[in-house]
């Protein structure tokens, strides 16, 4: 009867402390509207090394993430939805552009500022319109050494 008793207890105990992890886990994730960010999206020819949870980053510093890569096929371009710190304002003629931390580094989205007057829209809505893909190291190596056509 004793080893039953225990036994219950520590089931007890186990299943507290799985649902406190669910729980924090659930109350930690990237949520936009309240964890003081908004959402803005930006059209690439190429992603390359970006997936959910990419950083972005404006002067080297974090300020956001990837929260959705999809593919338009009817324009054939990469539409990147990131969050952005709400204290940080993009300017309407701000770019951005697949940056890789070295060689054998992740990729990010580096945010350059703009210097225009007006903001870009922190409901949702905001897109970066100037944007330039990553490069494929590969491709521009094969091209430079001789891997290309004749």
């Amino acid at each position: 009867m004793r080893n039953s008793v225990f036994e219950t207890i520590l089931g007890a105990v186990v299943l507290l402390v799985a649902a406190l992890f669910v729980f924090t886990a659930l109350s930690s994730t990237d949520n936009a509207s309240s964890s003081g960010q908004y959402e803005v999206i930006a059209k690439f020819d190429s992603v390359i090394g970006i997936d959910r949870g990419s950083d972005v980053r404006m002067a080297g510093v974090k300020i956001g993430s990837v929260v959705d890569v999809e593919y338009d096929t009817l324009n054939d371009e990469a539409i990147l939805t990131m969050t952005v710190r709400e204290d940080v304002e993009l300017r309407d003629d701000s770019n951005a552009r697949v940056a890789m931390d070295g060689l054998l580094g992740g990729s990010f989205v580096s945010l350059n500022p703009g210097g225009g007057f007006d903001v870009i829209a922190t409901d949702g809505t905001g897109e970066i319109y100037d944007t330039q893909g990553s490069v494929d190291l590969f491709t521009l190596a094969s091209s430079m050494f001789g891997g290309g056509s004749n």
